[in-house]
């Protein structure tokens, strides 16, 4: 049996835990709270994160692009749609999620920080209440993405568990 490659493990296995680390990290509240002075290295930590994620994703699907698939599990059909369109919400919400972080505060007028980068000013004129509204949906998109993974993780546990597949494997090791 193949399994996932291993630069495949390793952008899945990285991407998990930036993710984490980046909800964990995130400040939330108000704007004048995350916007705050005293905020601002764990701020800059969070939006460095982000654009780790961001950059980690587009790497991950350019590889997807050419990667070769592992030998597919058997399974019932709803079970491979459940897990291709949870693929692609997982997906979409890494794209989504750095996204609206960076247009969100540009547009609200904050600059974003980046280690290594340094500030990088709005290019637009602020409104911050479309901007409040765009950081609103980044936030929850936040917590959809926790959602998803934890059910994307409970399902790779029973299929390791219950149905004593290869699903999990096929993640650890070749």
């Amino acid at each position: 049996m193949a399994g996932h490659s291993f630069a495949s493990r390793c952008f899945h296995w990285l991407t998990a835990i930036l993710v984490l680390a980046a909800f964990i990290l995130s400040i939330g509240g108000p704007e004048a709270r995350v916007f705050s002075e005293e905020n601002i290295r764990l701020l800059t930590l969070h939006e460095s994160l982000g654009l780790t994620i961001f950059v980690t994703t587009l790497l991950r699907l350019a590889h997807r692009s050419w990667a070769t698939p592992p030998d597919p599990v058997s399974m019932p059909e709803w079970m491979h749609q459940s897990a291709r369109w949870t693929r692609v919400l997982l997906y979409l919400l890494l794209i989504f999620l750095p996204v609206s972080a960076i247009v969100g505060s540009w547009t609200e007028g904050h600059p974003l920080s980046f280690y290594f980068i340094g500030d990088i000013a709005t290019p637009w004129a602020p409104s911050q209440p479309l901007g409040s509204t765009i950081l609103r949906a980044h936030k929850l998109a936040g917590d959809a993405i926790m959602w998803l993974a934890g059910i994307h993780a409970a399902a790779a546990l029973f299929h390791h568990f219950i149905l004593r597949d290869n699903v999990l494997r096929s993640m650890l090791a070749s």
